[in-house]
């Protein structure tokens, strides 16, 4: 390769590249009567070349090279221009494909490889996906477009402008840290909802579950639980979903403890991948050798609420603000066992503030009293599950559900006993 002129391989990239996008032009544009494109092949191919050979005239001089591309520019202008006139289609892909390969010389020459290399890939990939984002577009109402720019506000203007000062100055709280978890937790209940809305829309019960899980667990088993009673699924499909909504909710929580705390994370998430793989095997069991009565299991469940409501983003701060000053004055009024028993309280609640509250702050209590308050949080919180459960389910899924969350609970409290070891 050292023997070969450099000149003489950036030449060759440029024309079957400019080659493969006049191919794939042919077959996007195929002649007939009514539509002739102005080149696809062969025309491409010249373009890059002609790209090439103008460029490399004289690389320090752009004249050359800019006038090609005026003259490129006033043909392919007349093209479109007679093509508006006689077969009214107004489509321009084609022409900025065209200068896309015309640029391609100056693009490997001065641009590392893979630069050129993504450049090419994009069009290509772009140019074979008409058909897909027209059909993704069609799945898009007004709504969704808002909500994007929400998530984008949030996530990418007000998050950086925020400043990272104490509000109180004993805590370690402040306007960043409050909305770098809101940010956090719309990021992933914005991607549960996208996944449920878009990508398995007409999903049944089973997956619903596990989407809902990376939303709400406890609000997806709330709405399984009273989804059982009006339904003529099996029962088993109802119940495998809830606790699978449960395996979720510990993916979750060990994402949170990724991004706020890496120590903490480093001695939990064994526990954690332990805890997720008992819900997940308590599932498939309950699905697969707990038989109910079973219809069609094909019936779906919506569950399309928009995780980046303004009153969401509300609630959540104001438990954030809360747990932090609550924390606080429990450790330093009653120490280690009172963030104990204040952990078991908060597991009635949404845990998700409290356990961001936790992973973030600073209190002089030891990474253990963390952890472990972190695993009895979730264990309160999966008590309440289960009696949400056993009120709202149908009866025949209510004994597999209290067995299957017996069992998550007690693999919890024996991970959470060997703690203290």
């Amino acid at each position: 390769m050292e023997n070969i002129p450099k000149e003489l391989v950036n030449f060759v990239l440029v024309t079957l590249v400019s080659l493969i996008i006049g191919l794939a032009q042919r077959r996007l544009h195929p002649e007939s009567e009514e539509f002739k494109p102005f080149g696809t092949d062969r025309t491409f191919t010249f373009i890059g070349i002609l790209g090439y050979i103008l460029y490399t005239i004289k690389p320090d001089e752009s004249a050359y090279f800019l006038g090609g591309g005026l003259m490129l520019l006033v043909l392919l202008s007349i093209n479109y221009y007679f093509k508006i006139q006689s077969i009214k289609l107004y489509g321009i892909t084609t022409i900025i494909i065209a200068f896309i390969t015309y640029c391609l010389a100056p693009l490997i020459i001065t641009q590392p490889l893979w630069f050129f290399l993504l450049v090419v890939v994009t069009v290509l990939i772009f140019t074979e996906l008409k058909e897909s984002f027209l059909a993704i577009s069609l799945k898009f109402d007004r709504d969704e477009f808002l909500t994007l720019g929400k998530f984008l506000v949030i996530a990418g203007v007000v998050l950086p402008i925020v400043p990272d000062t104490p509000i109180v100055p004993y805590l370690s709280i402040s306007a960043y840290k409050i909305w770098l978890a809101v940010v956090v937790i719309s990021s992933i209940s914005y991607l549960s909802f996208l996944l449920k809305k878009f990508v398995f829309k007409d999903s049944g019960i089973i997956i619903s579950g596990i989407l809902g899980g990376l939303y709400s667990s406890t609000a997806t088993t709330i709405i399984l639980a009273r989804k059982s009673k009006l339904s003529a699924v099996s029962g088993n499909q109802y119940a495998a979903a809830i606790i699978l909504a449960t395996a979720m909710m510990y993916l979750r929580i060990m994402l949170l403890l990724l991004i706020f705390n890496a120590k903490l994370f480093q001695m939990l998430w064994p526990s954690f991948v332990i805890l997720f793989l008992v819900s997940v095997l308590t599932a498939i069991y309950i699905l697969k050798f707990h038989k109910v009565k079973r219809d069609n299991i094909d019936e779906k469940v919506i569950y399309d609420k928009n995780p980046l409501e303004f009153k969401v983003a509300i609630i959540f701060t104001i438990l954030y603000v809360a747990f932090t000053f609550i924390t606080y004055y429990t450790i330093l009024q009653f120490g280690s066992k009172g963030l104990s028993v204040l952990s078991f309280i908060v597991g009635v609640t949404d845990i998700d503030p409290f356990l961001i509250n936790l992973f973030q702050g600073k209190y002089e209590v030891g990474l253990v009293v963390l952890a472990v308050a972190t695993l009895q949080s979730i264990i309160s919180n999966n008590i309440i599950k289960a009696l949400y459960a056993a009120f709202l389910a149908k009866k025949v899924i209510v004994k597999p559900l209290l067995i299957g969350f017996a069992i998550i609970i007690v693999i919890n409290s024996v991970l959470t006993i060997l703690l203290y070891q």
